[in-house]
């Protein structure tokens, strides 16, 4: 049972949202929401039922097709969004708490998570009131040709664990700029964050059923939120067999979709890298936030000439990685995010050991002192001589665990950075930079990193290719997105086209 110590000023008692009214589950059943640090339950959150989910539906559909919202001016829309901004930076403390507590991640992750999603309304705000009709010369003189923007309707938002906030920002920033209104679903694994900031929405201004919070297993509630003809688009971000699921579910409805399915992402490594740079940044790319991360670089590759010795660097600086309760100041890393996760990476570990990489370093529970005894802890791992016949290369692992293949040419290297099912993102790092463009051009990711690593930006689009998933987020594909595209055809000066009009002759033979 949950202690239910943990308060906070964002989170009240009812915590479903519907048509502008915080409820409780139709059954009255809840969740425990675990501290991953501890492996103890901290909080009860309500479970909603696929009922709920109907009468969420209900309420958006309702509330878009009353056409006020949608019809609201962009101005007013985008000042809308630069309040919640505003309230994310006044709250920015309390919302890093709440994510620190449910995720794991450091505190330090998550006030810049924080950042993030204030950036992201910050950017669709200015984006939505910089748009503008597109003005189509048809050459037929007294006809004005104009291709418009209008919201896609009514939008299913789900969002995945590792950064509850974030990624559900991604989604609902360009929503409400469009004009949609919107059935949000954070994963129940951590819906404080998403709770918490769909309170701040309300104190915002933000409709009653433009915005509705639905928490609760997707495995019981995936169905209601999909197989529907009232729900015009579907943005999941998620695991690839899920997305599966909703793509074919969503087919059936002829529903719009746009899905982020995780990647399984390359870090290229040749051999005049700047050595420092690229140790930091291989350690960073697959060990931040336990390696939770879609976009983490779990497959290093490096040149053979100076894999050895960049490998023991690596190993080295692993070992010192500080892991501890995010809450603490000293701590780098946190644990997974449950038991869950935690199971995955002993059966990634065994499966790798099995088929023959070589364990360097990690692989279980880190033996260090300060550790939660009940916590989700995991080591950094990495896995050296590796190649692309073992299960630890090709699944997405999403956890601490790095593994290392080796190469000898660029075309080498460039045919393993795309051997993969996946193409979220990639990395690569050399000082020629004729090598780095050829290397960036050749690489079939969404997102490609040229000595760095992990850095986006709002105006920049979001997704892979591949079974990474379809869509874009983020940037003007963004707000596109949640948009459809209107032709208005206006004839200034309309005359009888003379098609079926009788000709002089026609007249003549009818008399006849």
């Amino acid at each position: 049972m949950p202690s239910q110590s943990f308060t906070s000023p964002l989170l009240g008692d009812a915590q479903l949202y519907t048509a502008g009214r915080w409820h409780h589950a139709s059954d009255s059943g809840t969740r425990e929401i675990i501290n991953p640090a501890l492996g103890e339950s901290f909080i009860r959150v309500d479970e909603a039922t696929p009922e709920d989910v109907t009468a969420a539906i209900s309420a958006a559909r309702t509330t878009f097709d009353d056409g006020r919202w949608p019809a609201t001016p962009v101005a007013e829309r985008a000042a809308l969004l630069r309040r919640i901004a505003d309230l994310l930076v006044r709250n920015k403390a309390e919302l890093a708490r709440i994510e620190t507590l449910d995720t794991g991640k450091t505190l330090a992750e998550s006030e810049i998570d924080i950042d993030d999603v204030e950036s992201v309304f910050r950017y669709y705000a200015s984006l939505v009131e910089t748009q503008a009709d597109r003005v189509v010369d048809t050459g037929v003189p007294g006809v004005i040709s104009r291709v418009v923007r209008e919201p896609i309707g009514v939008c299913v938002l789900i969002a995945p664990w590792n950064y509850p906030l974030l990624q559900i920002s991604w989604k609902i920033a360009p929503a409400l700029a469009a004009g949609c209104t919107m059935i949000a679903k954070p994963s129940e694994v951590t819906p404080l964050s998403t709770l918490a900031f769909v309170r701040l929405c309300e104190e915002a201004g933000v409709p009653a059923g433009v915005l509705n919070l639905i928490q609760g297993a997707g495995s019981s509630l995936g169905s209601a939120l999909t197989d529907t003809d009232a729900v015009d688009f579907i943005s999941f971000t998620g695991g690839l067999a899920t997305g599966r699921i909703i793509s074919e579910t969503a087919a059936r409805h002829v529903t719009k979709v746009a899905v982020e399915l995780g990647g399984k992402n390359p870090h290229i490594v040749f051999a005049d890298a700047d050595w420092d740079s690229s140790v930091e940044q291989v350690l960073a790319g697959v060990f931040l936030h336990s390696g939770q991360v879609c976009s983490a670089g779990t497959r290093l590759i490096v040149h053979e000439s100076i894999a050895d010795e960049f490998v023991d660097a690596l190993v080295a600086r692993a070992d010192q990685i500080v892991m501890g309760n995010g809450l603490d100041p000293a701590a780098k890393t946190g644990p997974l995010v449950s038991q869950a996760q935690l199971d995955k990476m002993h059966a990634h570990v065994a499966s790798a050991v099995a088929e023959g990489a070589q364990l360097r370093c990690g692989g279980g529970r880190p033996d260090r002192e300060g550790l939660a005894p009940g916590g989700y802890w995991f080591a950094p791992t990495i896995f050296d001589h590796c190649d692309r016949t073992m299960s630890v290369v090709r699944d997405e692992t999403f956890g601490p665990i790095l593994s290392v293949e080796r190469f000898t040419t660029e075309e080498q290297a460039l045919a393993l950075g795309n051997d993969t099912d996946y193409g979220l993102a990639a990395g690569v790092r050399t000082s020629d930079a004729a090598l780095g463009e050829r290397m960036v051009r050749g690489l079939r990711h969404g997102t490609v990193w040229l000595n760095d690593f992990g850095y986006y930006t709002a105006a920049a689009e979001w997704g892979g290719f591949g079974k990474s998933g379809n869509g874009r987020e983020l940037g003007p594909t963004g707000l596109a997105e949640y948009q459809e595209t209107k032709h208005i055809w206006y004839n200034t000066a309309p005359s009888a086209s003379q098609w079926f009009t009788p000709h002089e002759d026609d007249q003549q033979k009818d008399n006849q």
